[in-house]
């Protein structure tokens, strides 16, 4: 077993956001006083305060002046993965970051099996603070798409399920990867991720009928801000034994 050769702050840091995360930590509830958390725990007291800080950036921790520390109110934003932000909620809006002809990534040329696509690029806010929650680049076939609304900036009522659907090519089933990472600088300054902090990143690759790719979107999430949801019948099978 290899040994945590983190910074004591960060080992301490680890332990209270995977509490919080549990529920062990309810959210408002307040944390000991930075002198009783270091000799609860035999660490210094900068241990703490730097541990709490990281959380703090992070979101998990408050402080309210004159009072003390507190469990942010909120729990971690779960999500289904199966599902993208609905454009009609009022919770979140989209900001157009860019749309145009490119080649694409060389691992969404082989899932979308063409070299030519359009690429929309877009950010997802949470309202009201306009808090950053999402990076997306969706791919579309340049070769299915040209010419239509989605080769254009402006907002698209429907979306592209919309589009797609009118051309013929209704969506039908995705594939999900997911993997996490440290993130880009055009991530980490998009998102303002705190330092240390992966993102969480969907590769979808996104089917009509006869199973023809026809979008294939890399997602980008703060790690520290969500948890994703899977769904899955259980007692089905393909039939082999």
């Amino acid at each position: 077993m290899r040994p945590d050769t983190r910074d004591l702050s960060e080992q301490i840091a680890a332990d209270v956001r995977a509490l919080i995360m549990a529920g062990l930590l309810a959210p408002g509830a307040e944390l000991p006083s930075v002198p009783k958390a270091a000799a609860q725990r035999g660490v210094s007291t900068t241990a703490i305060q730097n541990a709490w800080k990281i959380l703090k950036a992070e979101g998990y921790l408050v402080s309210r002046t004159g009072k003390g520390v507190y469990v942010r109110e909120r729990d971690t934003f779960v999500v289904d993965a199966a599902a993208y932000y609905d454009p009609a909620a009022r919770s979140v809006k989209y900001r157009m970051l860019d749309v145009r002809e490119v080649e694409p990534p060389a691992d969404v040329a082989v899932a979308l099996g063409e070299d030519r696509a359009v690429l929309r690029h877009r950010m997802t806010v949470r309202l009201p603070d306009d808090v950053p929650v999402e990076l997306s680049w969706s791919y579309y076939p340049l070769s299915l798409v040209a010419g239509t609304p989605l080769t254009q900036r402006g907002k698209i009522p429907g979306g592209a399920p919309k589009v797609l659907a009118e051309l013929g090519h209704p969506e039908r089933a995705f594939t999900d990867r997911l993997s996490t990472r440290p993130p880009t600088k055009e991530e980490s300054e998009g998102l303002n991720m705190p330092n240390g902090v992966p993102v969480l990143r969907q590769f979808r690759t996104v089917f009509s009928d006869h199973d023809r790719p026809i979008e294939v979107s890399i997602i980008v999430k703060p790690g520290h801000l969500y948890e994703l949801t899977y769904h899955q019948a259980v007692g089905v099978t393909d039939g082999s034994s």
